[in-house]
């Protein structure tokens, strides 16, 4: 009887110990095989190669055409060459920068600022000041950018 009892205990540890530790996914999952990359066998680069060179011949060609016969002025051409154009030509387009927000110093501490996105304190010490830096502490789905004061 002193037996069955110390077998039961001896059960009831083991099952108890294998629950409380963790479980390895790593150990199961196998490494997924990739696709072999296809190449090109040797007939298919020797197609694409002649196909490269007679697209180079009709250009060459076309260029050896404009100027042995360029294209004929007509009188319209002229006409507007020498008269002013009536619309006025509009500026060129200036990208637009995206405007970052700028971290605010800690107090006391040198090198060290707060996230203007979640208030974390983030090291930035031996980063010139106005630099864009990477916030590592934030977690939005975008890269949360900032510059250094």
């Amino acid at each position: 009887m002193n037996h069955r009892f110390l077998t039961g205990f001896a059960a009831l540890g083991c099952v108890l110990f294998a629950s409380c530790t963790p479980f390895n996914e790593q150990q199961t999952k196998r490494p997924a095989q990739k696709p072999a990359q296809k190449t090109a066998t040797a007939a298919e680069q020797q197609k694409v190669q002649e196909q490269r060179d007679l697209m180079k011949q009709k250009e060459e060609l076309t260029k050896k055409d404009d100027l042995v016969n360029p294209a004929p002025v007509t009188p319209a051409d002229t006409t507007a060459q020498t008269t002013p154009p009536t619309q006025a030509p509009t500026p060129p387009v200036e990208e637009k920068r995206a405007e970052y927000k700028f971290a605010n110093k800690v107090p006391g501490k040198d090198g060290f600022v707060f996230s203007p996105y979640n208030n974390k304190v983030v090291d930035v010490r031996d980063i010139p000041s106005g630099t864009l830096v990477q916030d590592p502490t934030y977690t939005g789905a975008g890269k949360g950018y900032f510059r250094v004061p």
